[in-house]
């Protein structure tokens, strides 16, 4: 299983705008209907929701990759 590290900017990102940011979406598009199809697990639950507001600490899963959702580091 690969994983990934992903740095929130904000409070939250959107399950399809997380999908596209990481590159495994090629579009919004694409990343609404992987989640429709029932691929995308959060912190090991299947997700549904499109727009589901992702935050730190929390685990985004599609097939064999693992995506850690961080807080931004302060500069």
């Amino acid at each position: 299983m690969s994983g990934v590290d992903f740095e929130l900017r904000g409070d939250f990102i959107p399950l399809d705008a997380l999908l596209k940011a990481t590159g495994l979406a090629g579009s919004g598009g694409a990343a609404k209907a992987l989640v429709a199809s029932g691929a995308v697990q959060v912190d090991g639950q299947q997700e549904l929701r499109k727009t589901c507001k992702l935050r730190a600490g929390q685990v985004v899963s599609v097939g064999d990759t693992r995506i850690r959702v961080r807080a931004a580091t302060e500069a």
